[in-house]
């Protein structure tokens, strides 16, 4: 016979993930804007952060990039959402979800983004090789996806940072 929990209970037997949302602002060279972390020292990152209670992912990037870069856009599409397994550190699953910040220049962006001096160090706008050396492979990966979304007008679904094979 099976057993009906009470919604709580049930609930609280169910496997954990955290979210996180970004934004992808670009310029028209398809460089895109990443910013330099205090808190990290091995990669760069695109502007976004966790989700807060009771939040949505689009609320999430909007919120992080003016947080971040003191920027009120209202993020566009959903360009990629990757889905990244729980890691041996005891970090559980986590769905990330970008979205189109817009195009952007680099005189704008001059002028109107001000750093989180508390959380970021700088930003900066990084074409595709830069990106690459700057960012871990994982966010790599990720970008090199959200860029072909923005080219195609798709949409990606990411495994760790990767297309999941078909089997």
């Amino acid at each position: 016979m099976t057993e009906f929990l009470p919604p709580a209970e049930h609930y609280a037997r169910l496997p954990k993930t955290i979210a996180g949302a970004g934004v992808i602002l670009h310029d028209e060279t398809n460089r895109i804007v990443l910013v330099r972390p205090r808190y990290r020292t091995d990669t760069w990152e695109i502007p976004g952060g966790a989700m807060d209670p009771g939040e949505h992912p689009w609320e999430t990037a909007r919120r992080e990039v003016g947080e971040e870069l003191g920027l009120d856009r209202s993020p566009g599409r959903l360009l990629v959402v990757d889905w990244v397994p729980a890691l041996p550190d005891g970090r559980p699953p986590l769905a990330n979800f970008l979205f189109d910040g817009g195009t952007v220049t680099e005189t704008w962006l001059t002028a109107n983004a001000v750093v989180q001096q508390s959380e970021l160090a700088e930003w900066r706008l990084a074409d595709e090789r830069e990106q690459e050396a700057l960012l871990m492979p994982l966010l790599a990966r990720r970008l090199r996806a959200c860029a072909a979304a923005l080219a195609d007008g798709g949409a990606r679904y990411l495994y760790d940072g990767q297309a999941p094979s078909a089997s």
